[in-house]
């Protein structure tokens, strides 16, 4: 058995499986899963685990290069944008209409569902380099 870090296999393998700009998203519970894509589901129920939660989490064992956001996370979503600004602080942000957003998840290797139930709590995380 795994001693410390992230202990749900599927997300374990998926972080050690990225390579250098390789994605995953960490996705609130209604957030759709394009066909093709890998789904880890991690809602229990509404708000449970937290979208911050699981992002604080995957952050301590991923090298995160960028983050890729929904412009609307700024008005509607105000809170968490701010605390997710905190968590991810020494990383580069970008915004893109969620649109764009929805249309980018088409293209990672995995997306993580939480039980987030506020508006626009979803990020693209991009792999990075630890040399």
């Amino acid at each position: 058995m795994k001693k410390n870090g992230i202990l749900n296999s599927e997300i374990t393998k998926i972080l050690a499986d990225l390579g250098h700009t390789d994605k995953i998203v960490i996705a609130d519970a209604g957030l759709p899963i394009p066909d093709g894509i890998k789904k880890i589901d991690l809602a229990l129920k509404p708000g449970t685990p937290s979208f911050l939660d699981v992002v604080e989490t995957v952050k301590e064992d991923m090298v995160i290069e960028h983050v890729t956001l929904a412009q609307e996370m700024k008005t509607n979503n105000i809170e968490k944008h701010k605390e997710l600004k905190q968590i991810v602080s020494n990383i580069p942000i970008s915004y893109i209409t969620h649109e764009q957003f929805k249309d980018m998840n088409k293209q990672v290797k995995a997306i993580i569902r939480t039980g987030e139930t506020t508006p626009y709590a979803n990020c693209i995380l991009q792999s990075g380099v630890f040399f």
